[in-house]
């Protein structure tokens, strides 16, 4: 192994493991597809060891009072504002965000970690009325056991605190498999856990391949919640594998975010807020603006805005760039082919290639930005997710036309209106079938919110007093006194 590279080891029980079977997998920079790390791949040995450990502690763990826990994940996360320049550099270097993206994941994070744990005090159980005399009913809110949180490549270490913070501050215990595409910030993200003095156990990191790891854990007898990001298949394999022990889960998968434009808009805020929506991330995130629905009579002036603003979006290597980018390349090869596929498929479909929809002649997994117009709503590019810089225009007339094109999807996770009108923002949102709606404003989720998708867009959801409640059972007790 190059010595230049960063060899990585997997956390199991308070320790660094790197006594298993030696075999390795190359992590890519997307940028200069230079070999960057080691991954250790991990089995279905290493995932056993590690929900044993979990099993374990978690009985000393969710009788450690909340506030406690909550002080634990206040540790974490000053740890991490510590490491913030090194964890940037990291997420830059084996993601290809661009640097303020990845400071911002990073910072975002540590913020997150802060207000789940303001919830110690704050998340309660209920007293219910009974109709016997000298009777108390109450209902308690257990944790539920061990979680499994299953990890995507494009928020790697965001997404760590978004399952690890409620898990472990309600009493669970976790055990994380990262991407093996993005697994160096978790190998971060272990030692700043072990530095915090989590107690054995509590936190656990398993690396390896995804559909061994993921499908083991998911099936797992002593794994009592799985939480996935990833894919619809991903997490159809997940239900699967969980339905044999009937183990909950929790699954945040695809998107197909449609941006509906009305012709009283603010042009020039919904090309700004689209274009920010579509190149986060190099259009990489399940809640981008993936599809345009404009009102006719401003179609043509709109296209020539957005036509405008994605000329100017500036992408190349985040590491190397003197300025600020706008995005970076996609995550790895496949993703550059799998987008260059799509839009050939949209123009031999009848969409007009507007904009860019190649692969520049440089070094690394770069895609042009992208826009296709005189596009219809029954082409697939507007049905199946991209995950890449393009953006596919169609027109219509009426609000009702706009609703139905936007609900034509099997996915049902974000979307946006742009108008002045609150009457047709409103009529538009109560008919639209999608868990969040953007007015007027890019598609990006707060922390006290609820992210959570409606059809094939996944089941259950995270953050805030109701993502918080994933993590949690009812116990309902019945006392009955002797008077």
């Amino acid at each position: 192994m190059s010595q230049s590279t960063k060899t990585l080891a997997m956390y199991i029980n308070g320790q660094f493991v790197t006594d298993f079977n030696g075999t390795y997998r190359d992590v890519l920079n997307p940028a200069t597809e230079e070999v960057i790390a080691h991954e250790p791949k991990g089995g279905t040995t290493e995932v056993d060891l590690a929900v044993e450990a979990a099993k374990q502690a978690q009985t000393e763990w969710e009788h450690t009072p909340a506030v406690q826990r909550g002080a634990y994940l206040r540790k974490i996360a000053q740890g991490i504002r510590e490491r913030a320049q090194e964890l940037t550099a990291t997420i830059v270097a084996e993601g290809g965000k661009t640097k303020e993206l990845a400071e911002v994941e990073v910072l975002f994070t540590a913020d997150y970690l802060d207000y789940q744990a303001e919830w110690a005090r704050r998340y309660e159980g209920e007293i219910i009325q009974s109709d016997r005399p000298n009777e108390n009913i109450l209902l308690f809110k257990r944790p539920h056991g061990v979680v499994a949180g299953i990890l995507p490549w494009n928020f790697p270490f965001f997404l760590i605190a978004r399952k690890m913070g409620p898990a472990l501050l309600t009493g669970n215990t976790i055990v994380v498999k990262p991407s093996s595409i993005t697994p160096i910030n978790a190998f971060i993200f272990a030692e700043i856990v072990h530095a915090a003095g989590l107690p054995k156990g509590v936190f656990n990191v398993v690396n390896g391949a995804g559909a061994e790891i993921g499908s083991h854990l998911a099936q797992h007898p002593r794994v009592d919640l799985v939480s996935l990001t990833g894919s619809v298949e991903a997490g159809r394999q997940v239900m699967i594998a969980a339905a044999q022990n009937i183990t909950k889960v929790s699954l945040e998968l695809g998107g197909k975010a449609p941006a509906i434009v009305l012709k009283d808009a603010d042009l020039d805020l919904a090309v700004k807020s689209i274009v920010a929506s579509r190149v986060i991330n190099s259009g990489q995130v399940c809640n981008c603006a993936e599809r345009v629905y404009v009102q006719q009579e401003v179609h043509d002036a709109f296209v020539a805005k957005l036509t405008a603003a994605m000329q100017q979006v500036r992408f190349g290597n985040p590491a190397a760039a003197q300025d600020t980018l706008d995005m970076g390349p996609l995550v790895e090869k496949r993703a550059v082919d799998a987008v260059a596929a799509k839009v050939e498929k949209a123009v031999k479909q009848g969409a007009t290639l507007h904009l860019g929809g190649k692969r520049p002649q440089q070094k690394g997994f770069f895609f042009e930005p992208t826009i296709l117009t005189d596009v219809k709503n029954d082409m697939d590019i507007m049905h199946e997710e991209t995950f890449g810089p393009v953006l596919p225009i169609a027109a219509f007339n009426t609000l009702d036309e706009a609703v139905a094109m936007a609900n034509d999807s099997i996915f049902g996770l974000t979307s946006s209106v742009y108008t002045e009108s609150l009457n047709d923002a409103f009529y538009i949102t109560r008919r639209l079938q999608f868990g969040e709606t953007y007015i007027n404003r890019e598609n990006f989720e707060a922390m006290q919110g609820f992210h959570a998708g409606w059809k094939q867009s996944g089941i259950g959801g995270a953050d805030g007093k109701h993502g918080l409640e994933e993590y949690l059972l009812t116990q309902t007790v019945y006392l009955q006194t002797p008077r």
